[in-house]
Parts: C-alpha cells; structure tokens; sequence
C-alpha cells in the first residue's frame, strides 16, 4: 500500500513539473512573436483617459471619459469599447443608464475599471472646468458591458483635504488590501480603502507633487511603477500633455525618477511626449498580453484633426508597446507610435481569430 502511495505522490510530482515545463515552453516560444499589425489610432473619434480590463468573457474593455463625439447623439457618459485582440474595438455603450445624482452638477471623468470582491467596479469623478469642490465616486456591476448601479460618493475634495480631487485608480496590493490613488495638480495622493470598496480607511499619504495628475500604478518584479500625466489636456493641436515615471520599493513611496529625486519635488523621467503626427499623450493605463508584453494604452491628439463638431478636443485611443531596459519603462522613441506596428499576442490571435 505504501509503494502505491509512493508511486501515485511521484505521478502527481511529474505530472506538475511537466506541465511547469510546457508552461514555460509555451512562454518562450511566445517571446519575441507578433500578433496583427495594427497602426494608431486604434478607435475613434474619441475615448478620453482611458482605463482597460480584460473580463471575464474574454475580450478587453476600455472606459473613457465623458464626451460628446460630435455626432448628434449627445454625450455618452462613461463610453465602452471592447477588443478581443486590443487591436480592433467596436464600441459597446455606456457605463450608466442614468447618470449619478449625488453631485449637482459635473461630468464623469476619467473612469477607472477593477475587478474587486467578485464584481466589477468602476471609479469616477464627477466634476467640471473650474469646479471648486470636484468628487470621486464609485459604481459596481456583475458585468463588464453594465449597467453600473451607482453606490455614491467615496469622497469630494473638500472633505478629503485635497484640491481637484478628480482621476481615481484602486491598486489592490500583494496581500489584498486595496488603495485609491488620486489626484489633479496638488500633488497625487493614495488611501486604504474599506473592504467592500466603497469608503476610505486610515489616513492619506502623498506619493507625487503638483506636476501631476492621472496616476497609474503598476507593480513588475520588486518596484512599484507610478505613471503621471503632465502638462495641458485638451487644447486641440495646441496640447502639451506628456508621461513620465518614477518607482518605489514600497506602494506608499518614495517613488524616484531614474536620477534618484524623489517625484513629490522632481517632475519624474519622461517616457512619452508629442511626436510629428500626434501631440498631447496621456492619461495612460497598461495592460499584459499573452506572451507577458505590457502595453501602454492612452489618448493623443492628431494634429490634422484635433476638433470635433461639439467643440472639444478630439482625443482618440492610442496603443504602444511598453519596452523594459534596466528596470525602467519605456516607449520606442518616447513618442506616439506611427505607421504599421506588430499588435499583442492575444488569445484571439492564438486561435486565429
């Protein structure tokens, strides 16, 4: 009985390492391959500070801010797009059937989508131009196409103590606990929040100065990666938007930039900034492929065609590869990616979709 024993417990050990090994076959044999080709913008007219996901039904999804494209349709509050290969989007509809009520007045800006506690769930600011006391606020659904059921405020500026309290992104930490990172011009700041996800918890810490908005964290290996949109949005062809970096040992900073100065008083290392075609990138997010490439996912400005018909800058989505050297992100060139590019190796791509 005990050399059955023994016999089946080293089948089970071959049979794990064996599907270890094709694991780590199937990753090599991915490396370095190219999925369609594909050239920017990758939808359009517009999907403003954009937030990606991929769900559960296997295509990815991206949550812009709200715009009116110029159409005749009206503004489309918190637009949807989906993907199966991040290359070819159609688009889905609205995050919300109505609109939330709990702020006077606003638009919902700038969303950020998280699969959290079994649902998805998608932060937001309500706010709008020279707004004196802008808001975040929170909605969940059990699908990624919605409807969102609103579940109100998290908090407004003047509560939270911080001016322009707007761009919000939930970074749920190695052992589970979850942050909101946020912030406009007064410094970029981050908060535990509650286990449900809907109120803040403890008290908030600052990890960038006021030459940011639109945080985006990530986490590679050891580091913390902090992306930061810099400079003016929204000014058509006339847009200076621009990223730039800086990492951490710890989710709660210091966060430095490639010459060692912490970014609460430095303005972090530039990764990517208006190139011939394309100005104004920014207001990023980053998302993995199958074979383990980040890519950068943003809004830019073309400068042929930087207006739309209800009057505001035209800022479609834009896609580029995230290149790693000596422990640092980077985009090809530091600008946006123009002409025919090699896409991410999807599972769309995989079985031939």
């Amino acid at each position: 009985m005990r050399d059955r024993i023994l016999g089946l417990a080293i089948l089970i050990i071959l049979l794990i390492l064996g599907s270890t090994a094709c694991s780590s076959e199937t990753d090599l044999e991915l490396e370095g391959e190219a999925g369609p080709e594909y050239q920017n913008p990758v939808f359009e007219p517009v999907i403003a500070d954009p937030s990606i996901i991929k769900a559960d039904d296997g295509f990815y999804y991206v949550y812009g801010t709200e715009d009116n494209w110029g159409d005749g349709m009206g503004s489309r509050v918190v637009p949807i797009v989906r993907s199966e290969n991040l290359v070819d989007w159609e688009y889905v509809g609205e995050a919300f059937h109505e609109k939330p009520s709990w702020k006077e007045d606003g638009g919902i800006w700038a969303p950020d989508i998280v699969y959290f506690n079994d649902k998805y769930y998608l932060y937001y600011s309500q706010s709008t131009w020279g707004d004196a006391n802008p808001a975040i606020g929170v909605a969940t659904s059990d699908t990624p196409k919605g409807p969102f059921e609103d579940q109100g405020k998290v908090f407004d500026s003047k509560e939270i103590g911080v001016n322009n309290s707007i761009d919000p992104q939930l970074f749920i930490d190695d052992d589970g606990t979850p942050y909101l990172f946020w912030g406009s011009w007064y410094g970029i700041w981050g908060i535990e929040m509650s286990e449900d996800g809907f109120d803040h918890v403890g008290e908030k810490f600052q990890i960038a100065g006021t030459a940011f908005e639109a945080p985006y964290i990530i986490k590679r290996d050891d580091y913390y990666y902090f992306f930061g949109s810099k400079g003016s949005c929204c000014e058509g062809q006339w847009s200076q938007y621009r990223v730039a970096i800086g990492r951490s040992d710890s989710l709660k900073g210091p966060y430095v930039d490639k010459n060692g100065s912490d970014i609460i008083r430095s303005t972090g290392t530039l990764i990517l900034q208006e190139g011939e075609q394309f100005v104004g990138p920014g207001h990023n997010a980053i998302v993995t492929d199958e074979a383990g490439q980040d890519w950068m996912i943003y809004h830019a400005i073309d400068k042929d065609e930087a207006w739309i018909g209800s009057g505001v800058t035209r800022r479609p989505l834009m896609l580029d590869k995230v290149i790693w050297e000596d422990g640092w992100p980077t985009i090809e060139g530091g600008v946006p990616g123009e002409g025919v590019q090699e896409g991410p190796i999807t599972e769309a791509f995989l079985s031939g979709q």
